[in-house]
Order: C-alpha cells, then sequence, then structure tokens
C-alpha cells in the first residue's frame, strides 16, 4: 500500500488552503535528511519557482513552530515532473490513457511489477493496465509505488498544454 508520509496530514491543510495540493512527501536520506514535498496547483497550470517559494515560506514556518523533525534537514518544494509519481486514485483517473510503471506488495497473476497503459479504475479501487494486449486488474491498496512513464504521448501532451481531464 503507499504509504502517507507522517506529516501528511499536517502540512495538507497548509498547501490545500493556498490553492495547491500534494502529490508526495518523502524524507530521503539519513544523516542529513531531505524532505521532499512535492506539490501541484488545483488549476494544473504549472508549478512556477514562485509558487514554490510561497509554498515553502508556509511549510518552513509550521515546521519551525511545531519541529516535527529530529536534528538537522533540509526542505525541498518542488513540480511532481512530468513522469510524476501517482499517490491517488484520481491520479490514476486523470491519467487514463497514458504508460504508467507499477509496483504492488502482493503478486497478482505471478508478477509484482508492471509496466502499461492505464486503460480504467473499476469501483474507484482497482486499477485496469493493459501490459502487452493483457488487462491486469490491480487494486489501489496493493501498490507500494507507481509514477507516469516518459512516453511520446506524454510529452505531446505537454507541448501542446493539453488539459489532462480529471
Amino acid at each position: 500500500m503507499l504509504k502517507e508520509h507522517p506529516l501528511q496530514r499536517q502540512l495538507q491543510p497548509i498547501v490545500e488552503n493556498m490553492d495547491y495540493e500534494i502529490v508526495r512527501i518523502i524524507t530521503i536520506g539519513n544523516m542529513h535528511p531531505t524532505l521532499q514535498i512535492m506539490i501541484e496547483r488545483k488549476d494544473r497550470k504549472n508549478i512556477t519557482v514562485d509558487d514554490c517559494a510561497c509554498v515553502s515560506r508556509a511549510v518552513s514556518a509550521f515546521l519551525d513552530e511545531n519541529d516535527p523533525m529530529d536534528g538537522r534537514y533540509t526542505l525541498e518544494i518542488s513540480s511532481p515532473g512530468l513522469d510524476r509519481p501517482l499517490t491517488r486514485i484520481d491520479h490514476f483517473i486523470r491519467f487514463i490513457g497514458f504508460e504508467a510503471k507499477i509496483e504492488t506488495q502482493i503478486e497478482i497473476n505471478k508478477r509484482k511489477r508492471f509496466k502499461g497503459k492505464i486503460v480504467r479504475v473499476d469501483n474507484n479501487d482497482t486499477i485496469i493496465i493493459n501490459m502487452n494486449d493483457e488487462e491486469y486488474a490491480i487494486p489501489f491498496e496493493n501498490i507500494t509505488k507507481s509514477k507516469l512513464l516518459l512516453t511520446d504521448e506524454l510529452l505531446a501532451a505537454a507541448e501542446n498544454n493539453q488539459e489532462i481531464e480529471e
């Protein structure tokens, strides 16, 4: 199952009140860790450096006041990029028709790794992916890691500023 970062529930209201959404929060490294927060705009326009700076100031103020992390760390606010992680059901719905890489906790048809086109989402909890002309039903709660793959179709959609519908 995709694990929620311990700070997700505390930081989400702050970020959402600023008209952004948290895509993913992870902590990278041990000695001097980096707290990486990927954000996107609610209006789906491209993230700018100013957007990241604005969210960084608000999150920094919360972290300074509440001190939820031990020791020194670096805060990094970024865009998810084109080959973004898919961390919620609505991400899979939004990116139907694009290729993704998915890893699961429990085997499905004797495999844990899938790479193919997102076909649909059934019952709002099962991702259907087409891999080598075969469809696989992957329960969302079984997914441990997933992301979009950088393909010509994804690049073309981005170049054309094509709005990807939710």
